[in-house]
């Protein structure tokens, strides 16, 4: 499993020597780590591997080396302080159950799979009195891996079903010359099937239906009755509804929250401290329905602060409504996060509590938990402090509005507050700008698009934002206030749901590496990498033509952040401690931490139970699921939107950039459109083209040239997959001379493996 594997500083253990001086101290073999670690996933750090083997002193610094050995050759990832396999599942899993094996037993494959290699297949246990899913059941489980080599690679125990997918599935109704009428579906795993006029239920054809499947005939394709019309095929709302129902994203609120959420009162004053004369503000988009942070900020009165500021962040008490074990609370786990499509928000919680009764109106009297951080000059933070208090917001703002006033062009609204109010924001701002540059989180400079649309609901252009200073000062006010959320609960030994990013892994880091020295670009070398050595990197490359590509290669080495109970600090914002604390109303982890201060520090009632902390890593599996259940879900939404709009410029030309290279050709992106296209490599002309991993490249054999990622493409739209979101195009831009070309590496690799004299020549990377 493990053969090949070095030792390091103490010679091979696999040589015998796991015996060392008078004290005749037992060391593990690298491949008795591995087997240990593979049997006992939940116990895989670093100490409590060094204890299960009764490491001591100098051996354990032995140990250190050994794991960033085995993690150096690809053996091992270091995830949450913990060590895994690569591609193993975590302890704690969400999977979905598609099958039973020879013995009926139930079959699973994880939600959601990291890394580019097969979904592992899961034995799902089901115990005596336990629950007991079915296939298509979405479970919350734990796992442990196997040793059957012809097997499943894992079992897995479920701790919680908490998804049922239902039977029906989504079509496009589609009515026949002869009058016949036929459901398109949607995925091309489902078949084509077939309504009978008295299940047609008004559907008229293009509009995109609900159907339930009957069982399949023995001849002819399956029947169906529509269950009900979601919209027409050109409405916006009917694409979105597909990636809804693909993603088992729920979407209508069920009864019993309904009618608790009608029954909810507004939230008095008592056992609050009363803030409603603080000149707090709120800053959103324009469009923003719901508000739910306010800041207000002032310079320090303390003598002793020279130059500094208080500032104070209020963000709406969603526990104040929301109680454990509530329907409201059930379904707001369900769902993990509110999810945004160009036309519509599927809500995290009843439009009653997050555009009302949570809603930081201006004007309006509001419950909220609040944080007062007082910042030096410098921008290091002195001290900080929460609240549960009522407030008022003196003014809503969108950000152009409050950037304009402090430019220099205040209006009606921003006038009376701008020297008492705005001012003073930006002084604190600036404040935290410079605690945040001496910091050096990571700084990667990819512009954010937005899909505009028509009335009718189709694309009207996409464009990227101006990034504001007014965005930059509220986007620091809330990290600064997530630290003082962590920092809090740290102190107080509670539990909460942390939010983690892990620094990228080494076998990414040897990627990008090799990668930048293909540009005459070096990355030091270290496991304990640091934003400030990629942020050298990109600013190296700065008002440089591959400026872009740079960016896109350090963010695809990075890892993903996620929720856990268990705290590895945030790589991307170089924190130690970080927790989402300022979006209650559309994320649940910033529910549990609101209730997990609530109940640190005595604020009332809806603090964090019990039973919650027990359920601390169940929870943070599941709304982690979700969170990139919802990202996808927005994403293939507008690669839909836009592949329907393209569909009618069939032979147009377009300026693209290469946003992707693989064997079998080049991804395009469009960037007035921020869609995906792909081009198959045979259709880039006659030379025969190498996919080179570490350039990032495909490159003629003959010629030497080729593609790169980011590069700046011509191409033609030839084919449109409306409802996949699929187009492909043909490349018009002839191929470039590549920096770094490895055409006569591989000319002598190809000399090498003919006449097989050269065993030590490296291999092509795939």
């Amino acid at each position: 499993m493990a053969r090949g594997i070095s030792g390091r500083h103490h010679g091979d253990p696999r040589a015998g020597d796991t015996r060392r001086g008078a004290r005749d101290q037992y060391r593990p073999s690298p491949e008795e780590i591995l087997r240990y670690i593979a049997e006992n996933p939940d116990r895989s750090g670093k100490r409590e591997i060094a204890k299960a083997f009764a490491l001591r002193g100098e051996d354990r610094a032995w140990l250190k080396d050994t794991l960033r050995d085995l993690q150096g050759q690809g053996l091992l990832e270091k995830k949450r302080k913990r060590h895994i396999r690569p591609g193993a599942l975590p302890h704690v899993a969400v999977l979905d159950i598609f099958g039973r094996d020879s013995e009926g037993g139930l079959l699973a494959r994880p939600a959601e799979q990291e890394g580019d290699g097969p979904a592992p297949t899961v034995a799902v246990r089901v115990s005596r009195g336990g629950p007991v899913p079915g296939i298509g059941d979405r479970i919350l489980a734990k796992t442990f891996p196997t040793d059957d080599p012809t097997g499943p690679a894992y079992t897995a125990r479920i701790m919680k079903i908490f998804e049922r997918r239902s039977e029906a599935v989504l079509g496009i109704f589609r009515t026949l010359r002869d009058g016949t009428f036929r459901i398109e579906p949607v995925e091309r795993r489902q078949p084509e099937l077939v309504v009978d006029k008295e299940f047609q239920n008004g559907a008229k054809d293009g509009d995109l239906v609900e159907v339930e499947p009957a069982r399949a005939p023995r001849y002819g394709l399956p029947k169906a009755k529509v269950l009900a019309v979601l919209g027409s095929l050109t409405s916006e709302k009917a694409v979105s509804m597909i990636a809804i129902h693909a993603h088992d994203i729920p979407h209508i609120f069920p009864p019993d929250v309904l009618s608790e959420t009608q029954a909810l009162k507004p939230v008095p004053l008592e056992g609050r401290e009363d803030w409603r004369d603080l000149p707090l503000v709120t800053i959103d988009p324009a469009d923003a329905k719901d508000h739910d942070d306010a800041v207000y900020a002032a310079p320090d009165p303390d003598e002793n602060n020279p130059g500094g500021f208080v500032a104070t962040v209020a963000i709406a008490d969603v526990a104040a409504y929301v109680r454990p074990g509530s329907a409201l609370d059930r379904e707001a786990l369900n769902r993990g996060n509110s999810v945004y499509f160009p036309d519509r928000v599927v809500p995290m919680l009843p439009e009653r509590i997050s555009n009302d009764l949570c809603s930081l109106r201006e004007g309006e009297d509001r419950p909220a938990m609040a944080v007062r951080m007082t910042f030096s000059a410098e921008g290091r933070k002195v001290r900080h402090s929460f609240h549960r208090v009522m407030m008022k917001s003196v003014a809503k703002l969108a950000y152009p509005q409050a950037q304009a006033a402090i430019d220099g062009v205040p209006d009606d609204k921003t006038r009376p507050i701008l020297d008492t109010v705005l001012k003073p924001l930006w002084g604190a701002y600036a404040v935290l700008k410079r605690g945040r540059d001496a910091r050096q989180p990571l700084d990667l400079d990819l512009p954010e698009r937005k899909i505009l649309l028509k009335p009718d609901g189709t694309v009207d252009r996409v464009l990227v934002p101006e990034r504001l200073d007014a965005h930059k000062l509220i986007e620091e006010f809330m990290i600064q206030a997530n630290v003082c959320a962590a920092e809090t609960l740290e102190a107080r030994k509670q539990a909460l749901v942390y939010r983690i990013h892990d620094g990228p892994s080494l076998a990414k880091q040897e990627s990008l590496r090799d990668f930048l020295h293909t540009l005459g670009l070096t990355l030091a070398r270290g496991a304990q990498m640091r934003p400030a050595q990629f942020n050298s990197i990109l600013e190296r490359v700065k008002g440089q033509d591959n400026e872009e590509l740079v960016n896109e290669v350090v963010l695809r080495a990075q890892s993903q952040a996620e929720y856990s109970p268990a705290n590895i600090g945030h790589f991307g914002l170089n924190l130690r401690r970080y927790a989402h604390f300022t979006s209650p109303i559309r994320r649940y982890a910033d529910l549990v931490v609101h209730r997990a201060l609530i109940a640190a520090l005595g604020l009332g009632s809806g603090g964090l139970t019990r039973d919650e902390e027990a359920r601390l890593e169940e929870t943070a599996a599941l709304i982690s699921t979700a969170e990139r259940r919802a990202m996808a879900a927005e994403r293939e939404t507008v690669d839909r939107l836009v592949a329907a709009y393209l569909a009618e410029h069939i032979d147009s030309r377009f300026d693209a950039r290469i946003s992707g290279v693989v064997k079998a050709g080049l991804f395009v992106q469009l960037p007035q459109y921020g869609a995906d296209g792909f081009i198959p490599v045979s259709s880039l002309g006659g030379d025969y083209y190498i996919y080179d991993e570490t350039a990032r490249s495909l490159f003629g054999e003959r010629s030497g040239k080729g593609y790169q990622l980011a590069d700046r493409v011509e191409v033609r739209l030839v084919e449109v997959a409306p409802m996949a979101g699929a187009m492909r195009f043909e490349m018009l831009s002839e191929p470039k001379p590549l920096p770094g070309s490895r055409r006569s590496f591989h000319k002598a690799k190809g000399r090498a493996r003919a006449s097989q004299s050269r065993p030590g020549t490296r291999g092509r990377r795939r």
